[in-house]
């Protein structure tokens, strides 16, 4: 049996407001006795999205499971690669184009493993994370389903071969 990585500096937190990312590449960095590499990660609410203009974004989620489900998310990360801290902060409610709405951060001992870990956090929240987007604009409202390209890029981590 594999032994389980245990990685105790993890910060999750999903809420409406808006973030500093300064701040956060602090926070992460905070009370470690080494660090070799920050890799992060900030997204956008988008303008457009499959040819739709999109005025308003609201996120919906599950307290509760929704953070459990990225802790799981982050754990799967520290079995993969020497993980020193990991850090997600994702809004929900009422968003604008323009506005944050993810970041994640990660620390290791090696830049590899820090880019790979925060992409595959990344590519595991857009398909596993429990959050519910909807999209208004000009044409309406649309619910948002998983993308095709997310889910390819989530199911290169299962090839064996993947970093």
């Amino acid at each position: 049996m594999a032994e389980v990585a245990i990685l105790e500096n993890i910060s999750i937190n999903v809420h409406e407001a808006d973030f500093d990312v300064a701040g956060l590449q602090r926070g992460l960095l905070s009370g470690l006795s080494e660090e070799g590499a920050v890799a992060t990660f900030t997204g956008y609410v988008r303008r457009a999205n499959d040819d739709r203009q999109v005025s308003t974004l609201e996120l919906e989620h599950y307290p509760g499971m929704t953070e459990q489900s990225i802790k799981t998310i982050i754990d799967e990360a520290a079995d993969r690669w020497p993980l020193l801290a990991a850090s997600v902060v994702h809004r929900v409610g009422r968003l604008s184009p323009g506005d944050q709405i993810v970041w994640v951060g990660v620390a290791s001992t090696h830049r590899e493993a820090a880019f790979n870990a925060c992409e595959f956090i990344m590519d595991y929240l857009k398909t596993r994370a429990p959050f519910w987007k909807k999209e208004l604009g000009p044409f309406g409202e649309i619910w948002v389903s998983a993308r095709q390209d997310d889910e390819s890029r989530a199911a290169r981590w299962q090839d064996d071969s993947a970093p």
